[in-house]
């Protein structure tokens, strides 16, 4: 199959659509299955109420079918569609609604039965959101129905942020990129679930627990016993080279002849110390460390080093969501060493041969 980028261009004062846009909602409707930009990352959409169509993202990603998608709607009105609101939460559901959509917050809701049990993996609840993308935005207006869009990538591996990371992770699989440019957030959007007052973060995001406290007494999902939603399995966002958390380059003990790559947060950077370095901001921004994270990420893993080791950022506010796709990226390489600890191993890199992949959530 021969994949297709078309750059999208927007301008609020156009009346007509695009031909990104015609060509976007063409194969949409035609069952296909398309790269889509979002403010979070680029999304792989089809039609999310054609169980067909749905079933074709599964494929191009290699995605198991346990793992439930978000379902991104046209407008509000859309909502109680596809989902059910209980009469004890609608008040708490509104406001947040208000707040912050479109946006990249996902409700996880009681599912109406017009959405295909394929995308929600047969559980009896759904994840929606609507995003608050100005070319997502007028697609989806044009095609007048929900999109199913996880990340456009194989499944387990980093999220893109680029039209051209799609491309890397999926050309030949898919007819047709959307191309805008870079994503805002650079993460996957925050999900949570409201009951009986309660707000439980279910995957961390752009939208934060502090800004969440707001509406409700906080609940973080850590580990449940079973998947709910996306995000939620302990691998996941992963680089092909291992990836390893620790609190500071300067004191990471190296060993001679590994070519090691630092993920830099600290304002000291030991360059000479590394094979290749990537700050995830100078002027330790975590807004701009979030946006840069899976890209930085791809840069390293794209130069065949022995380790990558990723530098902790604060766990306040964003920094949480930044350390919790460190962590799961990490977690195959069961090489994260908890904070303040030094590792007790004569040779760090021993692992390397022994790293295996397990099954990933989705984004």
């Amino acid at each position: 199959m021969k994949t297709e980028t078309v750059a999208a261009i927007y301008d609020r004062r156009r009346r007509s659509q695009t031909a990104a846009t015609e060509r976007a909602v063409q194969l949409l409707r035609k069952g296909e299955v398309i790269a889509l930009p979002t403010e979070t990352v680029y999304g792989l959409a089809a039609d999310a109420l054609n169980p067909v169509a749905v079933a074709k993202i599964f494929e191009v990603k290699e995605r198991p079918r346990f793992d439930p998608l978000i379902v991104h709607l046209p407008g509000e009105n859309w909502l109680e569609r596809v989902a059910k609101i209980d009469n004890r939460s609608r008040a708490h559901i509104k406001k947040l609604i208000a707040q912050f959509w479109p946006g990249p917050l996902t409700l996880v809701l009681d599912r109406q039965p017009i959405v295909p049990e394929i995308v929600t993996a047969g559980l009896d609840t759904v994840a929606v959101r609507m995003s608050s993308h100005p070319v997502f935005a007028e697609i989806i207006s044009a095609l007048e129905k929900p999109l199913a869009a996880p990340s456009a990538n194989q499944f387990g591996r980093i999220s893109p942020t680029t039209a051209q990371d799609v491309f890397d992770e999926l050309g030949g699989r898919i007819p047709l990129i959307v191309d805008a440019g870079p994503t805002t957030h650079g993460i996957e959007s925050t999900i949570i679930a409201v009951h009986d007052g309660k707000i439980d973060i279910l995957r961390r995001g752009p939208v934060t627990a502090e800004q969440l406290a707001g509406f409700g007494k906080i609940g973080i999902v850590m580990a449940p016993k079973r998947i709910t939603a996306p995000g939620q399995l302990p691998s996941h966002y992963a680089p092909k080279t291992p990836l390893r958390l620790i609190d500071n380059a300067e004191s990471f003990p190296l060993v001679k002849n590994h070519r090691v790559g630092l993920l830099a947060w600290n304002a000291s950077i030991p360059e000479k110390r590394f094979a290749a370095v990537r700050p995830l901001s100078h002027r330790q921004d975590l807004r701009e460390a979030a946006a840069k994270l899976f890209r930085c990420l791809r840069e390293l893993d794209e130069l065949d080093l022995d380790l990558i080791v990723a530098e902790r950022v604060p766990a306040q506010g964003l920094g949480a969501a930044i350390l919790d796709r460190l962590e799961r990226a990490s977690h195959d390489s069961d090489t994260s060493v908890p904070s303040g600890e030094v590792p007790e191993m004569t040779n760090p890199f021993s692992f390397i041969r022994s790293r295996y992949f397990i099954l990933n959530s989705y984004r």
